[in-house]
């Protein structure tokens, strides 16, 4: 362990290098609270998206990485804004016209549409936690409407009163003019209508611990800060809920990074330590639009896991996290092979290597055996080529081509065929579209069915692969890509494809003969 500190010490992993941060913020002496706290925010106003996974995946990848650096005891907190009043209906829910009623109360007191929760906040509450467990996190789950109901936040809306001023000044230094003249950090719930009031306030009492404001039927009214009875702007609650806690490190979207001046001077004044942050980009649709809990655009976690493991997930969120990635159905498979990969990798890398492979931080140092003989891309060709309806399908292959492997064997692998069929199903199959050879690719097809028909080397990839290239080569293919483009759109009816010589060894040479001569004879095209 000393040997693998020394390399996280000194790792370019993204991981590694904002737990050093962490480090340095304790390197004289170490916390009073006895812990590193890390923190995730969650607005629970729609569906949870595949985003706020990605933050909580991110903050344990670094939470990790500081526990191998660092003695110090470390927690980690999810916590959810579920005061927050519901500003609009999202587009993805049943019963939006039951909801029209509910508009600007807090999402802990609007009726549950789904008819599973007491209320469309502890629903959406409840969906982060499952989708959270289904990955084996380990956090603390804290509800702002217990925050602020229970008293844990009662201290700093008392110094919110005395400090009003200072943070006020904050605040209206980031607003336009006309916003000026109506805003506080403060927001009354109506005693009348239980809706969450953005109204100029009459009066702040400090001594008292209160905020006078009107009502919406115009009633002059003073609540105390405490109890549930207001709650925070957003900014303003950021900061105030850094203070509150003494959070060490969050990390949050692009689109927050121009507000966290404004989040750390909140902090401040309210007495506490602004924490260290990391902002990521942000998720993009298939049409390069920003992910968004109220249209519900994008993939949904439940639907990665429709196609493949959670462990090509948390990879996609590993990789370059400050980079804005697009984020559809069709990155999956390459996230599937390039964590399989690095899997692979690990077993025989020095500590060096392995403090920067992604496969270290995905299972924090835990990471299992890869058993994946066959990539999911080639599982994928195979589901297409042989039309598979079951996995069982492609096992028939499977264990041919490796014939130790099986299903209890190799489990991995056995979840992965299942993913892959689909895959296939779903995406793969609706867009194939065959083409027919030109005279070129026809007689190089011809050529290569021949010398497969003469192949007497077994099912050995590499040597499969190289005969597919010479019959490119000497049927006078330049470049040479423009052959497998042939194979690919003649034989399997898409525009892309796996090593050729591969998929030959896993299919079978005689199956790939037959498959070469139907689609030459025509048998793949639409019939007239």
């Amino acid at each position: 362990m000393p040997a693998f500190r020394d390399a996280a010490l000194n790792s370019k992993a993204w991981p590694f290098e904002e737990a050093r941060r962490l480090v340095k913020r304790y390197e004289t002496k170490p916390p009073e609270k006895g812990y590193v706290l890390f923190e995730t925010g969650y607005g629970p106003s729609g569906l949870p998206h595949i985003g706020t996974f990605g933050e909580v995946a991110r903050t344990t990848m670094i939470r990790r990485a500081f526990e191998v650096i660092s003695d110090i005891p470390t927690r980690l907190i999810c916590f959810s804004d579920d005061m927050d009043g519901m500003r609009k209906i999202p587009d993805n829910v049943p019963q939006p016209e039951m909801l029209r009623a509910h508009l600007q109360r807090p999402l802990t007191v609007v009726p549950d549409p789904f008819g599973k929760f007491e209320s469309f906040g502890h629903h959406n509450n409840a969906m982060l936690r499952r989708f959270l467990d289904t990955f084996g996190f380990q956090y603390e789950f804290i509800s702002a409407t217990d925050f602020y109901k229970d008293g844990r936040f009662d201290e700093v809306l008392l110094r919110a009163t005395e400090r009003y001023d200072d943070l006020m000044k904050v605040m209206l230094a980031s607003l336009r003019e006309e916003r000026q003249q109506t805003y506080s950090i403060f927001l009354p719930i109506s005693p009348q209508s239980g809706r969450v009031l953005y109204v100029p306030l009459l009066d702040v009492n400090a001594k008292d611990g209160t905020i006078t404001f009107n009502d919406e039927d115009g009633t002059e009214t003073t609540l105390p800060v405490t109890g549930g009875n207001v709650k925070l702007q957003w900014k303003p609650d950021f900061g105030a809920r850094w203070a509150a806690l003494d959070v060490d490190f969050e990390m949050y979207g692009k689109d927050h990074s121009t507000n966290t001046p404004i989040y750390d001077k909140i902090c401040e004044i309210l007495g506490g330590r602004k924490p260290e942050h990391f902002t990521y980009e942000l998720f993009l649709d298939q049409n390069g639009e920003k992910i968004s809990k109220s249209k519900g655009n994008g993939l949904t976690i439940d639907e990665w896991l429709t196609y493949a493991s959670p462990e090509s997930l948390s990879y996609f969120m590993y990789q370059k996290p400050k980079t804005a990635k697009r984020m559809y159905f069709d990155v999956i498979p390459k996230s599937v092979d390039e964590y399989h990969h690095h899997l692979e990798s690990l077993a025989g890398q020095d500590e060096a290597a392995t403090a920067n492979n992604p496969a270290w931080h995905i299972h924090g140092g835990q990471a299992p055996k890869n058993d994946m003989v066959v990539s999911y891309a080639m599982l994928l060709n195979l589901a297409s080529v042989a039309n598979a309806e079951d996995k069982e399908t492609l096992w028939g292959f499977i264990r041919k081509y490796a014939p130790e492997a099986s299903a209890e064997t190799h489990p991995g692998l056995d979840a992965a065929a299942g993913y892959a069929v689909r895959y296939f199903k779903d995406f793969v199959k609706p867009a194939k579209v065959y083409r027919a050879p030109d005279e070129q690719e026809r007689v190089a097809l011809q050529d290569l069915a021949a010398r497969l028909k003469s192949w007497a080397h077994g099912a050995n990839a590499e040597d499969l692969q190289s005969l597919v290239f010479a019959v490119g080569r000497d049927n006078a293919f330049d470049p040479l890509r423009l052959w497998f483009k042939a194979i690919y759109e003649v034989l399997l009816g898409a525009e892309q494809g796996p090593r050729f010589g591969g998929f030959i060894a896993l299919y079978g040479v005689e199956a790939t003969i037959k498959l070469i001569e139907d689609a030459l004879n025509g048998a793949f095209l639409p019939k007239p």
